[in-house]
């Protein structure tokens, strides 16, 4: 999510912590440490994830969660992150934002994600309050 004013943070978090019983872990991506720790956690556990201000590039190692390399094994889904084969809960829900208000992503990006644009122009908002006026 494109997201200048951090509204779309807002939106996951309140969500996640409304309508998830498991809740939500946030992460800002230059916390390296703890990312894939708690990211390991949160697919095993069926956790959302939101991880924000990330910036063009994305981490390589957040490839399977993005082409969601999900098997089935056993009768069980996993996914591979790195060296290690994680047990893959179908409830884990991931979230990627950027503070940036216009990022360039490559082609490859786009086909590996949804971006949804939460940055607000003046030319959005008229087009908005106009479809409203229309529709009253």
């Amino acid at each position: 999510m494109i997201d200048p004013q951090g509204q779309a943070n807002k939106f996951i978090k309140t969500l996640g912590r409304e309508a998830h019983l498991e809740g939500i872990d946030v992460i800002k991506e230059k916390e390296d440490t703890r990312l894939m720790k708690t990211l390991e956690l949160a697919i095993q556990n069926g956790k959302w994830f939101l991880l924000e201000n990330i910036g063009t590039n994305l981490d390589q190692a957040l490839e399977p969660i993005l082409m969601q390399q999900v098997v089935k094994t056993s009768g069980s889904l996993s996914i591979t992150l790195g060296d290690k084969t994680l047990e893959y809960n179908t409830s884990f829900k991931f979230f990627l934002t950027t503070t940036l208000p216009n990022p360039h992503y490559t082609p490859e990006t786009f086909v590996k994600v949804t971006v949804i644009n939460f940055a607000i122009t003046p030319q959005g908002l008229e087009d908005q309050m106009l479809a409203e006026l229309v529709a009253l």
